[in-house]
C-alpha cells in the first residue's frame, strides 16, 4: 500500500470540540497527516490556541454545534478561502464523567437524572451532528467528495458497565447516566443514514468509536476499567490518531456507514 493514501496534503478538515482532549489529537493528527485544519470550538479562545499551535496556515474559530448561524458562518469562510471543504470530524459532545468534580452518587442515578439535562445532551450529541452534517457536509455533497466522521463511543454499542464505578467496598460513587450512551446510539444510526444519503454523491460517513481515555481518574477506577479491558489498560489521547487518519483518507475510500470501534477490546466481551 501507498503511504500516500494516508497523506491529506491540500485538504481541508473541520474538526468540533476541537480545544478539548481527544479534539486537540484530531486537530494534531490531521495537520501532520497534511490538512490545512479549521479548529472550531465554544471558546474562540481555545479554538485559536490549538490552530496557533498546530502552525500559521490553520484556523480556529468559535462555534456552536446547536446553532445554525454559527455553523453558516463556518460554511461561508469554508467556500470563500478554499472554496470547500474535505473532511468533516463531529467531535463535540457532552459527557457525564466520573472525575468529574460535580458528578455525585445521587444526581447520577436513573432515577433522579434530570430530564433537562438529558436533553441537552441530546440536543449537542445528535442535534449537533446532525446540524454540521447538515450545514457543512452538503458542501461535500455539491463538490462530490468528502469523509464525515461523527465520534461515537463504545457506550454507543454496549450499555455502561456501572460496577466499575464502585469503590472497594462495594459502594456506588458514580452512575453513568443514560443520555450519553442514547445519544452516542443514535450518532452511529446518523452516519449510517448519511452514508446511504450522499454515498452516490461521492461523501463517505463512518463513526469512530473510542473506549475510555486516562485522564486524571482516580487510581481505583483505571485499575477496574484496566482490568475490564483484554489489552489491560486505559486509552492515551493519542492512540485513535491513526484511526482519525484512515478514516478521513484515501486509505478507507470504499468504507462508509460503520462504526470502528478502538477500545482495547472492551466490547469483544
Amino acid at each position: 500500500m501507498s503511504k500516500d493514501l494516508m497523506r491529506l496534503d491540500g485538504r481541508v478538515a473541520v474538526v468540533t470540540g476541537a480545544a478539548g482532549l481527544l479534539g486537540r489529537r484530531h486537530c494534531e493528527a490531521l495537520a501532520d497527516a497534511g490538512a490545512t485544519v479549521f479548529a472550531c470550538d465554544l471558546s474562540a479562545k481555545a479554538a485559536q490556541e490549538v490552530a496557533q499551535n498546530l502552525g500559521t496556515q490553520h484556523v480556529g474559530m468559535a462555534l456552536d454545534v446547536t446553532n445554525d448561524e454559527t455553523i453558516m458562518e463556518l460554511r461561508s469562510r469554508l467556500l470563500d478561502e478554499h472554496g470547500g471543504v474535505d473532511v468533516l470530524v463531529n467531535n463535540a459532545a457532552m459527557n457525564d464523567m466520573v472525575e468529574s468534580p460535580l458528578s455525585s452518587v445521587e444526581s447520577s442515578r436513573f432515577e433522579n437524572y434530570p430530564v433537562k439535562l438529558f436533553r441537552r445532551v441530546m440536543d449537542v450529541n445528535v442535534t449537533g451532528v446532525f446540524l454540521m452534517s447538515q450545514i457543512i457536509g452538503s458542501i461535500m455533497a455539491e463538490s462530490g467528495k468528502g469523509s464525515i466522521i461523527n465520534i461515537a463511543s463504545t457506550y454507543g454499542v454496549v450499555a455502561p458497565d456501572q460496577s466499575i464505578y464502585r469503590s472497594t467496598s462495594g459502594e456506588q460513587t458514580f452512575y453513568k447516566s443514560a443520555a450519553y450512551p442514547t445519544s452516542k446510539g443514535a450518532v452511529i444510526m446518523l452516519t449510517k443514514f448519511l452514508a446511504t444519503y450522499w454515498g452516490h454523491r461521492g461523501v463517505r460517513a463512518n463513526c469512530l468509536s473510542p473506549g475510555g481515555v486516562e485522564n486524571g481518574q482516580s487510581e481505583q477506577f483505571i485499575e477496574q476499567y484496566s482490568r475490564r479491558t483484554p489489552l489491560g489498560r486505559m486509552a492515551t489521547s493519542t492512540d485513535y490518531q491513526a484511526a482519525l487518519v484512515f478514516l478521513a483518507s484515501d486509505a478507507s475510500r470504499y468504507m462508509t456507514g460503520q462504526n470502528l470501534i478502538v477500545d482495547g477490546g472492551w466490547t469483544a466481551w
